[in-house]
C-alpha cells in the first residue's frame, strides 16, 4: 500500500516551484490558478521573493500548497499517474492536511487556496506578535515533553503541538512559559530545546480565536466528497466522512499534530510506501518512525519521471 503524504509550514524557500514551472504548463496552470484565486501574484513570491514575505504565514501556507499540487498534477496529467491509481490514502502535517484533502478532491485548488490564505491570517491575528512562541525539542519522546510542558507553564499556555518522530517534539504557548522549558531541557533528560523562528504559537489552545474563524469559513466551504481516505492530525485516524473531516480541521487549528501517531497509523493499515510531495521533510521523519517504511520525496521533474517509471 502506498500514502501520498504532503509537507506543512517550514518547507517553503525562495525558488520553489521554479523548476516544475519552467518545465510543465500543469504546474504554471497550477500557480496561476493559486494566484488568480488570491488575487495576489504568490508565485512571484514564490520564485523571486523576498524571503519575508514568502516566511509570512498568510503567504506561507497556501504556497507550500500550490507547491506540492503542482507536482501532483506534473505526475497526472505530464506522467499519467493518477493518485486514486497510485495511493491508497493521504496525510499531511498541519497545512499539508489542506493539501492532502485538495489533492483527494474534497476542496477546489481555489478554495484551499484561500482557506489558507485565512488560516494563515487568523492564526498570525490570534496572539499578538511576541507574546507566543514555540520551540523544538530534539531528543525527546512524547512523554518527556509531556512533563517539561506541564513543569514549565506556571499558570501559562504551554501544549504539546507536534508530535513529529521518537526524536523530535514540538511545544507551543505563551512566550514565558517556552522560554522556561527551554531553560529546563537538561532537567527532563532532553537534548536540546530550539526556540522557533515563527510568527504565532501554532497548534496551541492559544489558537482558539482563529479555530473560531475556521470553523465559519469550513461552513461555508464545507469538503466535499473524498476520493481516498485522509488521515486526520489530531486523531491519527482514517477518515473518509466529510462533515467528521470538517470538524477535525478546526479541531486541527489547537490541536497537536499527531504526526508520529499517524504514521505508525499508517503502517499498522499496511502502507509500506510514503511518497511525499513537494518537499522533503517528512520522509526523514518518518524513517525516524519506522526504519522499515520506504520513502520518496519528489520535488524535481527528474524525481517525478523516476516515481512514474519505477510504478
Amino acid at each position: 500500500m502506498r500514502a501520498f503524504v504532503f509537507p506543512g509550514q517550514g518547507s517553503q524557500k525562495v525558488g520553489m516551484g521554479s523548476e516544475l514551472a519552467a518545465a510543465s504548463a500543469s504546474a504554471r496552470a497550477t500557480f496561476e490558478e493559486v494566484d488568480d484565486a488570491l488575487g495576489q501574484k504568490l508565485s512571484s513570491i514564490m520564485r523571486d521573493g523576498p524571503e519575508d514575505q514568502l516566511t509570512l504565514t498568510e503567504n506561507a501556507q497556501p504556497a507550500i500548497m500550490a507547491n506540492a499540487i503542482a507536482t501532483l498534477r506534473v505526475l497526472e496529467n505530464d506522467f499519467g499517474v493518477k493518485l486514486a491509481d497510485a495511493g491508497d490514502c493521504v496525510a499531511g502535517h498541519s497545512l499539508g492536511e489542506y493539501s492532502a484533502l485538495c489533492a483527494v478532491g474534497a476542496f477546489s485548488l481555489a478554495d484551499t487556496a484561500r482557506l489558507l490564505k485565512l488560516r494563515g491570517q487568523a492564526m498570525q491575528a490570534a496572539v499578538p506578535v511576541g507574546e507566543g512562541s514555540m520551540a523544538a525539542l530534539l531528543g525527546a519522546d512524547i512523554e518527556k515533553a509531556t512533563a517539561l510542558a506541564a513543569a514549565a507553564a506556571d499558570g501559562e499556555v504551554c501544549d504539546v503541538a507536534n508530535d513529529n518522530d521518537p526524536t523530535q517534539v514540538v511545544i507551543s504557548g505563551h512566550k514565558g512559559a517556552i522560554d522556561r522549558a527551554v531553560a529546563l531541557v537538561k532537567d527532563h533528560g532532553i537534548k536540546r530545546g530550539i526556540p522557533l523562528p515563527v510568527s504565532a504559537p501554532f497548534h496551541c489552545s492559544l489558537m482558539q480565536p482563529a479555530a473560531d474563524r475556521m470553523a465559519e469559513a469550513l461552513a461555508e466551504t464545507p469538503p466535499s466528497a473524498l476520493i481516498l481516505p485522509v488521515y486526520a492530525n489530531v486523531t491519527a485516524s482514517k477518515v473518509s466522512d466529510p462533515a467528521e473531516e470538517q470538524s477535525l480541521l478546526v479541531a486541527q487549528v489547537t490541536g497537536r499534530v499527531r504526526w508520529r501517531e499517524s504514521v505508525l497509523a499508517m503502517r499498522a493499515d499496511g502502507v509500506g510506501h510514503f511518497v511525499e510531495l513537494g518537499g522533503k521533510v517528512l520522509s526523514p521523519m518518518i524513517g525516524r518512525i519506522d526504519k522499515e517504511a520506504l520513502t520518496s520525496s519528489l520535488i524535481t521533474m527528474e524525481d517525478i519521471e523516476n516515481f512514474a517509471k519505477e510504478l
